[in-house]
Order: C-alpha cells, then structure tokens, then sequence
C-alpha cells in the first residue's frame, strides 16, 4: 500500500478511534459514580453531627439518628441509614465506612475546639488520648452570665402561646427548645424531652449572624476590602469588599441557590480549598444571594487581617464573656472556622447573644461592639432579596409585612433555628429546631403571639 494511502488510512483509524472514545466517555456507564460520592458526603453528615450531638450535646447515638439526622437533605437522607457508625468515647471519634477501598469517615472532638471532620479519604491519623467530655451543667453565677436566679412564671397566656410552639406553627415542625427574654429576663422557657438548657444542637446559619458580630469585635471597617491570600494582586475579585460579603452581594457565582456547600459541611473539604475557589457572575455590590461562602470568605478575611494567634480565639472570647459556656465555634481540618453554620450552642446562650444584640453591644455595662455596630447590622444597603423579609448585613429585617413591629430583626438558621429580636418591646423570642426537610416554622407568626400574650 503506498505510503500517502497508509497515512490517510491510519488517521482515519486514529480519528474514528478518538471519536469512538469520546462517544463512551460521554455515555452514563463510564461516568464518574455520583452514588459513591453521596456515599462519603452521607457519611461525612452522620459522623458530624454524631461526634456533635454526643461529645458537644451528650444525646445518645439512637437519639440523634431518629431527630437530628432525620428528614436531612433527600440526596442523603435514604443513604445516611444505611451507614454504620462508631463511636469511640475514649478517642471522642466517630467513624462511618462508606466503601470497601477507601477509609471511613472520621470527626474527632477536642475540648474547646468540637468536633473536625477529616477529608474524604484520609487515613486516620493516630488520635492522642482524649479526656472524655462532660457535658457542663448549671453555671451558679447569677443569670445572665450564670444560671442562678431563673424561676420563670410565665402568664397563662405566654405558656400557652410557648407550649404551642411544640404542636403547632408549622407541618412537622419538631421544635427542641424555647426561651423567651423580657427586659433581659426569662420569663418563658421549656424543652422537648432529651433537650434541656444545657443540651446544644448546631445553629446552622444563626451562625452567620455570630459571623456579623465578629466583624464588629475585630474593629475592621467593613468597607475595606476584603483580605484573602488566595486571591492574587490582579484578581477582578479583590475589589470584594466585607460589607459586600456580609450583605450576600460579593457576585460570585455559587452552584446552587447559594446555601449548599456540602463540600466543606460534610466532605472535609477546607475553607481555603472551596470558598476561594468560586469565580465571580456579577459586579460586586450589585445582586443579592444568599450564600455561604460569602460568610465563609469573611472569617477567611479576618483570619488573614488578624493573624492566626487573634483571629482563633476570637469566636470563644465572645462566647466566654457573654456567659455562652455550652457554645462551641467548629473548624475545618486546616483551622479555619466554618462560620457560616457549625456552631453548636444551647437556647438560653443563643438568648444571651439575642440579648447582646438588643442592648446595642453592650454587656454588664461594658461596650463590647463599636457605637452604631448593630444599627449597621440591622439597615438594609444595597441589593435585597427579590420577596419576605430584607437583610442587613448578616440579619433579617422584620416589621409590619411580617406582622412584626418596625425595626425587628433575627439570625435564621435549616432546620428551625431563630433568634429574634424585638426592640421596641425588649424582646427576645429563640426557637431551635430540628425541623424536616421541607417544614418551615412560621417564626413571625410565633414571635406575634408571643409578643401579645406577653404584655
């Protein structure tokens, strides 16, 4: 065969090859399994929130499987049951396989730190002896840095209202806890059996709003740009600045309505790997959308302008000096605060904060967030949500659409988790949650009643 027709003929080969290849790339059967990724991340959710639920809650394994893991996201809701968990107390580990070929999925506690999540296929590491936890109790100091002196009787009315709260607002709602505030002091409080005012669950995104508070205690102007190392001197996204991320108007795209970053929740997967990484679709400043990594880039940015020695104690000073000692701020394996949703904290430290809020900063006297910090928290500036309530930077703004009086304002949070505040009335309504999948308690109506009864 001469040689010109022998190279046409073997390009020819080659191009039906590749094009052969292409074919069976794109079918179904050799795409990358999806069901094995759901798998880790499945696992990844349970041996969170089990190291969680026992080692900073002291609920039980059985206990957390039939609430807290209970109507979870659908991908992972028929997968999580059928994952094996393992809790190791002396360790304070757990661990849940997920595939034959790879390790299992490993979150570990330690005191003052909860619990970290180890990256999908990372071999476990050799853990160091832990002291088992103990959950705290009672604080004896006086309430609201202790708990000493709280003997709530409530009005028939605001008991009532309160004990609703566990039967009605919302189609399968499962609420844990309720505590109500007036002029700083408890005057309603009950829980859901195997919850107490000492047993926490994870605030979700209550979180973001610790996130806003945050900012205000680092004394960093909001207006500065953002500082993130990952972002280089002629990246389009440096013009970023912290008052656009605290907004939800940073522009940058998010894979989903905004609020999923399952990666880092539940993958292991760092901060500093994901939140960095996303590209920008709109001029800063210009849309509003709700998204974790917006908060997420914000701790980024104050653990860069802080330095590591500030910026790790920050989250648990706040929470001592409030009296918040049954609240613990998580992190991802590389240390950085996952601040958009892993806090786990207890009703009445969640109405601490409530209550720090509605005194403008100011606790025991002391002014612990700038003069106007919390104003501009609660002022809407610049892009809002297309429909319900606006927002402000980390809050949501309530008033008379809601059936709520001006100038009202909450931290929200999957799965029932509320802090709201009502200061024309110096009130504080916290409602956690472990609501399905698909329930939404209806916290306005909620905070109206109990605003009427209370009077």
């Amino acid at each position: 065969m001469p040689a010109r027709r022998l190279a046409i003929k073997s390009l020819a080969l080659l191009a039906a090859t590749l094009a052969s290849g292409a074919a069976i790339a794109q079918t179904p059967a050799a795409a990358p399994n999806d069901q094995l990724y759901a798998r880790a991340i499945a696992a990844g959710y349970k041996a969170a929130m089990i190291c969680g639920g026992v080692f900073n809650a002291g609920r039980s394994p059985a206990a957390i499987e039939a609430l807290e893991l209970r109507g979870i996201y659908p991908e992972y809701a028929a997968l999580a049951p059928t994952l094996a968990a393992t809790v190791d107390r002396a360790a304070a580990s757990v661990s849940v396989p997920f595939a034959a070929d790879l390790p299992p999925r490993r979150a570990t506690w330690r005191r003052g730190i909860g619990c970290v999540l180890t990256p999908i296929g990372a071999a476990p590491a050799p853990i160091a002896a832990a002291v088992p936890p103990t959950i705290a109790g009672a604080d004896p100091r006086p309430w609201p840095l202790g708990d000493a002196n709280i003997g709530p009787v409530p009005l028939p009315a605001l008991a009532n209202v309160v004990a609703r709260a566990f039967s009605d607002y919302g189609r399968d709602s499962q609420t844990t806890g309720v505590v109500v505030l007036r002029n700083g002091k408890i005057v309603a409080e009950r829980y859901r059996d195997d919850f107490g005012p000492f047993v926490a669950n994870r605030t979700w995104s209550v979180a973001k709003s610790i996130t806003g508070t945050l900012v205000g205690r680092s004394g960093i102007n909001p207006q500065r740009r953002s500082t993130i190392p990952e972002w280089y001197s002629s990246d389009p996204r440096r013009a970023i600045t912290l008052d656009n991320l605290l907004r939800m108007s940073s522009g940058l795209h998010s894979d989903t309505a905004g609020n999923r970053t399952d990666a880092v929740y539940f993958g292991g997967t760092a901060v500093t790997e994901q939140a960095t990484a996303s590209p920008l679709e709109a001029k800063p400043g210009t849309r509003f959308r709700y998204a974790n990594n917006d908060i997420l880039l914000a701790m980024r940015s104050l653990r860069a302008s802080l330095g590591d020695a500030k910026a790790s104690v920050l989250p648990q000073r706040l929470f001592t000096t409030l009296g918040m000692t049954h609240t613990v701020a998580q992190r991802d394996w590389r240390g950085n605060y996952i601040l958009s949703s892993d806090v786990w904290s207890t009703a009445r430290d969640l109405a601490r904060l409530g209550q720090f809020w509605l005194q403008d900063g100011v606790w025991q006297g002391k002014r612990l967030l700038p003069g106007g910090w919390m104003r501009y928290m609660t002022m809407p500036s610049g892009p809002q949500p297309n429909r319900g309530e606006g927002y402000g930077a980390t809050m949501w703004l309530f008033g008379a659409k809601q059936g709520l009086p001006a100038g009202s304002y909450a931290a929200q949070g999957n799965r029932g988790q509320y802090v709201m505040v009502i200061p024309s009335a110096k009130l504080v309504v916290v409602r956690r949650g472990e609501d399905p999948a698909g329930s939404r308690f209806d916290i306005a109506r909620f905070t109206a009643d109990v605003l009427a009864a209370s009077r």
